[in-house]
């Protein structure tokens, strides 16, 4: 018998304000057609003034817990992957451990920027396997308008904000690639490419800085690294590309996400697409997609899923699990 990470609920989180395309032409040389063209998005919430990383967080935690049916101090843990923390510190995870009243085990952050989610699931799945922790809910929440150039039309049109949580439990499956939970992890980063996704401020350089992008090196990286990693993971589960029900991919850019399944030898309707009505909310965008599909009836028990993103760093990574 073998202990595995199953997840039991999700949830989401977005905030009210929508921001269609159109707003753009307003301020900028761009186009709804423009944005639809390049990136495959029409629309992206942007959270209220006043309203924080943690509130979004905190919201979808709530979302998450009811769908598990249990309360927050049924919970070991709790893991926020975000890049746009309320505070230098403390942690956005231990704000929203406050906000839910969970009084019992321990909460941190992990910025991978947006393969954050990848690597704190990546996390708690090591908590659960080591035996460290039976219960743990994985967040991951951003605010990505906070940090944008509104005079760059080559980013500023690409994020939005949100938070999406899932819950992940301790039981006992057979061994097998036929185990319900997480069957399988891969994690790469490469410092040398840092330059072509990067914010230009923060603590140590005494500076605010905006978000920047080279985005055709991002597009050349991200296709290939996303295909190998998800390969690799299903590899390492024993399986490969055919085995798989949905991909549920961090949601960038639709040409990414379909350059990324053509080489997995995929078509389009085994992928959960949310990007058109989020943008790229960075960590928060793979537990956004996961608990849309669920909610739209896509991800079924006993699915076999792979989640895959990149990030600056650049870092990268997948998971391949069974709902």
């Amino acid at each position: 018998m073998t202990t595995r990470a199953v997840v039991i609920g999700v949830g989401h989180y977005l905030p009210e304000r929508i921001v269609e395309n159109a707003e753009f032409e307003q301020s900028l040389d761009t186009t709804d057609d423009w944005i639809r063209s390049r990136s495959g998005i029409e629309r992206r919430h942007f959270a209220a003034e006043g309203q924080t990383t943690s509130d979004l967080a905190a919201r979808a935690a709530r979302d998450a817990l009811q769908d598990a049916g249990i309360e927050a101090d049924d919970l070991d843990a709790i893991i926020v992957a975000t890049s746009t923390a309320d505070l230098t510190f403390p942690s956005a995870a231990t704000m929203v451990q406050a906000e839910l009243g969970m009084t019992r085990g321990f909460a941190f952050d992990v910025q991978a920027v947006c393969a954050g989610f990848v690597f704190a699931l990546a996390n708690a799945n090591a908590l659960i396997l080591s035996g460290q922790a039976k219960r743990v809910m994985v967040i991951g929440a951003e605010t990505f308008s906070r940090i944008m150039d509104w005079s760059d039309r080559g980013t500023c049109v690409l994020f939005g904000d949100g938070a999406g949580a899932l819950i992940v439990e301790a039981q006992t499956g057979n061994g097998t690639n036929a185990d319900r939970g997480i069957l399988s992890i891969d994690l790469n980063s490469d410092g040398r490419h840092r330059d072509i996704l990067y914010v230009d401020g923060g603590v140590s350089t005494n500076s605010i800085g905006f978000l920047r992008m080279e985005g055709k090196e991002v597009f050349r990286h991200a296709v290939e690294k996303l295909a190998a990693t998800a390969t690799t993971a299903l590899e390492k589960a024993g399986l490969n590309g055919s085995d798989v029900d949905w991909v549920v991919p961090h949601q960038a850019n639709i040409r990414i996400i379909q350059g990324t399944a053509r080489k997995l030898g995929l078509d389009m309707d085994h992928v959960v697409v949310t990007v058109q009505d989020h943008g790229n909310t960075s960590a928060a965008s793979i537990p956004l997609a996961l608990s849309v599909g669920k909610d739209r009836g896509q991800i079924k028990p006993g699915d076999l899923l792979v989640t895959e993103a990149i990030g600056g760093g650049l870092a990268w990574g997948a998971v391949v699990l069974r709902w």
